[in-house]
Parts: structure tokens; sequence; C-alpha cells
């Protein structure tokens, strides 16, 4: 099952077998008339290095690479994937299997792919964290009482603590800042390049911060030999000290935080909250407002308009914004925000997609999606209209670009989300929005429709953007489905592609090439504690320089 676009979490809700395309391979891994094809679940030598050539094929044919990204980290992902036939075929065992894939999933160095365990495939004895198929459910990871966070500073591998659950702070403990030496006895630059093979990233940046949340939490996500009962952490002080923790996993809930790298900002109070931001505003009437932004939600239309109402009422629209997305997440619709947060004429995103034997059945499901009213991705509405827009391009367009046998379609702003095929997705503010200077904070926490956020905000110079780019990953769409065995009906686990690319406002590919950022603060282990008061600093100068009251 494909979705319009998806979040770093998800399940693959459902799926169908890998079409029977390379059943040139039948005669090399049919076992006689028998359709299990071998003795279990992990199949035998010759079927997985079928399933191998099978699914390399497959990703020739579909994916929509991305050459800013490959340049960006050096490398030829179909090299990549073909480098790992040995382990793949070499995987004896479900587990060894399920752990091969995902490395050969994760070699396209593509944070929205991912493996999951699907009915009858192969299963894990853990399964904590592992996307699993819609009706199942894997427990949620464990974690250990201190969290961890990148050092940007420095140029290699750098982490330190970030925070330290209540029960355990204290003078002889960890505290924050400290830095990361070790982690289940490798030295933090190894332990970094021995996960790396199983984390989902498009950028280095982007990795790093989701190797510091792995790093505390025990995951399946990482093979057995790359976890442990509890984390074994080394960390040195500033003034040299080492100590060596041992840490026991707790259930999530259970820990108490300081959110001492946390967004705060002193002298503000949280006015309104809903799921899409906190609105922030200052104690003593400074014309600021803050939006601490959550995600692009399903509810982003009615959480903006209620946010205009409630400015318009207050008085607020002539006051600075300061837009904070350091740690938000992905979703869709951001360009209705920003007709409504800033007074400028903007040009949206762009799509595409890859032209390939899956084409035909998206837009088969999409048109069931149009007529049962779901043109949806994660939850929120794909459009602003209802679909017609989208389905009018893929039923003419689309499907006649396939007929003439064209390798990719023509961009559109971005499906046809805010206007229609032939716009030149040039976007006009609505009459109410706010009308003074906006500063937006970008961080690698987060990617997808914020990073075609900052795009917007970057291409179109609506805004200084202060911190740190997002973390590079956005496409159109995914397609997913349930891998076989070449001729047989085993299933083995859901596997995805990405069929189509972003094009950022000034024309580039945004998979992999993340909008830059007016000016660069990386967040260190020297200034975690008072990140925010340093970007809220430079804010606030931005601001004076174009003689707004705020900045004074």
């Amino acid at each position: 099952m494909n979705r319009p676009t998806v979040s770093p979490d998800r399940s693959f809700p459902r799926g169908r077998p890998a079409s029977g395309l390379l059943v040139l391979l039948l005669g090399a891994v049919a076992c006689g008339s028998d359709r299990s094809g071998g003795s279990d679940a992990a199949g035998t030598p010759e079927l997985r290095a079928a399933l191998f050539d099978s699914v390399v094929a497959m990703t020739e044919r579909r994916e929509a690479w991305s050459e800013p990204k490959n340049e960006a980290l050096s490398f030829d992902p179909l090299e990549e994937m073909r480098a790992l036939r040995d382990t793949v075929v070499g995987a004896e065992t479900e587990e060894e299997l399920f752990y091969a894939l995902a490395r050969l999933s994760h070699s396209r160095r593509d944070r929205h792919l991912d493996v999951a365990l699907v009915p009858g495939g192969v299963s894990l004895p853990d399964s904590a964290g592992v996307d699993v198929w819609r009706g199942g459910s894997a427990a949620p990871p464990l974690e250990a009482p201190i969290r961890v966070l990148p050092d940007y500073g420095e140029e290699g591998p750098a982490y330190f603590v970030a925070d330290v659950a209540t029960y355990l702070s204290g003078p002889d403990g960890p505290q924050p800042g400290d830095r990361v030496t070790a982690v289940n006895g490798l030295p933090v630059a190894e332990y970094e390049a021995a996960i790396r093979p199983y984390m989902r990233h498009s950028s280095i940046a982007g990795l790093r911060w989701k190797v510091a949340e792995a790093m505390t939490r025990r995951t399946a996500v990482f093979p057995p030999a790359l976890r442990s009962d509890a984390l074994s952490l080394e960390v040195e002080r500033a003034d040299g000290t080492r100590l060596s923790l041992s840490l026991a996993y707790r259930q999530p809930e259970s820990l108490a935080w300081s959110g001492a790298s946390e967004p705060r900002y002193s002298g503000f109070s949280t006015v309104h909250s809903t799921p899409t931001y906190d609105l922030l505003l200052p104690n003593d009437g400074r014309p600021v407002v803050i939006l601490l932004w959550h995600r692009f939600e399903s509810s982003l239309m009615e959480d903006i308009d209620g946010l205009l109402a409630m400015a318009e009422s207050r008085g607020l629209l002539d006051h600075a914004l300061l837009f904070d997305a350091t740690r938000s997440g992905g979703g869709s619709l951001g360009a209705y925000a920003l007709q409504r947060l800033q007074g400028r004429a903007f040009k949206t995103t762009f799509g595409t997609l890859a032209l390939s034997d899956v084409i035909e059945p998206f837009v088969r499901e999409k048109q069931e999606e149009f007529e049962e009213q779901r043109v949806y991705d994660s939850g929120g509405p794909e459009t602003i209209d209802d679909g017609t827009w989208l389905m009018d391009w893929l039923e003419n367009d689309v499907l006649a670009a396939l007929a003439r046998g064209e390798s990719v379609t023509e961009p559109v702003p971005f499906k046809l989300a805010h206007a229609p095929k032939d716009s030149d997705g040039v976007l006009e503010p609505t009459p109410v929005h706010f009308r003074g200077p906006m500063v937006v904070f970008s961080g690698p926490n987060g990617g997808s429709h914020l990073d075609q956020f900052t795009s917007i905000v970057a291409d179109n110079d609506l805004a200084p953007i202060i911190g740190m780019p997002a973390g590079g990953y956005s496409n159109t769409w995914e397609w997913e489905e349930v891998l076989t065995f070449p001729g047989t009906d085993r299933p083995v686990v859901g596997f995805m592609w990405s069929i189509g690319h972003t094009v950022r406002p000034n024309g580039e590919i945004l998979e992999g090439n993340p909008a830059p950022v007016d000016e660069w603060i990386p967040l260190t282990a020297e200034n975690f504690d008072r990140y925010y008061e340093i970007l809220y600093q430079r804010a606030m100068a931005h601001f004076g320089e174009l003689g707004h009251p705020a900045g004074r």
C-alpha cells in the first residue's frame, strides 16, 4: 500500500505480494511443484539469492534517485545494494534475513524507507520499535534514564549527555554536558559506524540526531549483537573526570526529565496549545509571538485558522513572529500556514513521479481513495480542494506519460495540494495574515514536510533561517508491498520504494539536499543549555535590523 507521505513512525497498512515480473527465476528456485519453496521461513540460499536479485531489479526500475544526495554522501546506492548480496544469501535464520534486508533497504540512505514485519513472513523474538503490519503491534522500546544529543560543533561523531532522569540526578552521577566516549564497550565513533547500516537517514546531520535518540533505547531496530540488557556508557566531564555507567532500561512513562535541552523561552508563557503548535506570548507585553511548532498535523488548517482569529482579536498580527521548528516533525499543507504567517507571495514546492510498473496500481489506489473521500497522507488532507486537481493529473497526464514510455512526469505544484497542474505554483497571502517580520529556527530533528516548509522560506527569501538545516528528506510518494520469495507465495517482509521527487522552489531536488540556513548556529555540548536563548537573541537582532519594536 502506498501513502501520499509518511512520517518516520509508521506501520505498513496493507500491501500486495511483489508482482511476478521475474518469472525467469522460477526454474532456479522452485522445488518441484511445492509452492513453499523451502524448509523454513528464511528460505534456501537459492530463494534468498532470487529474492535479492528481484529486489535490486525492482529498485532499479522504480526508485526516484536523488543525484544531489548521492553527491553529498559520495555514494552509488545501487552499488551499495549489490555489495550486500552475500549478506542476504548467507542469512540462514529469520532474524539474520530481516536484518540483512533492513541493511539492503537502508543502503539507499533514505529516511522515509523502511522494512516491516508482515503476517506469515520472517519473525523476530524481540520486535520492539520495529515496523509491523497494521493489526499487529510491537512493544515500544525501553529507555535508559539518560538522553543524548549530537555535538554539531565537531566534524566527526560526537555526542553528549543532554538530560538525566530525575531519579538519577546528583553530583556523583552523569551530568548534562558530559561527553559520551563509549557505548556498550565501543568507542563512540565505532558505535556510530556499527549501527549506521541499520539507521534510516538521508543526511549525516539527520543520521546523528537519530543515532543519539536510538543510543539510549533498547530497540530491535538493531540486531542482538548491538544491544545489551543494560546501557553501558562511558562519559567524560569538562574537568577530564571519566565515569563508567551501567543503566537499566525502564518503561518510558516511568521516567521524569528536567528538560534541560528542550526549547525554553524565559519570560514567555504558553497561552494556547494545539496538536500543531504551542503559542507563546511574552509576560511583559513585548510585540513578539513564538510558535513552538510540533508538526504539520492533520488539524493544521483548523489550528492555523484558530491562530489567525485569536491573533486578530488580541491585536497580535503586527507582532514579530518567531517560528521554532527545531523539534518539528513532518505532515502536510505547510504552504497553507505560510499564506497566513507572513505577507508575501511565494512559489511552493513542486513534485514528480517516476514512471514504472507500479504507477497503474498506484493510480487505481488513488482512485479508490478519492471515491471513498479519503485522499489523505499521514492523517491530514492531501489537498485544500476535494482531490479533483490531484486525480485529474494522475488519471490523465500521468497515465498518458506512462503510455508514451516516459521515465518521469513533468513537475507540478506539490501533490496539487494548493494549486492545479497548470499553475505556476505562486501562492498569495490571505487577506488576514501576520504582518510583522518572521524568523525561523530550524534543526535536523525532523524533515519531510518540514524540509519543504524551510525550502519555501529559504528559496523565496521569506524570512531568515537560524540554527541548522532540517533533516534533508522529502519525496512525493512511496510505494510499499509485501516481498515474497520469487516463485512462491511465501511472504518475507514489507519493502518500500521512493517513487517521486519533491522539487524545491529553486528547481533543485529536495531529497538529501536541505535548504541552507542564513545563520549557522550548531547545537553543542557547550551551548545546549542556553541554545534557545542564543537563537532568540539572534532573532531579536534580525528584528532590530528591520526596525521592528520587538528587536529593541
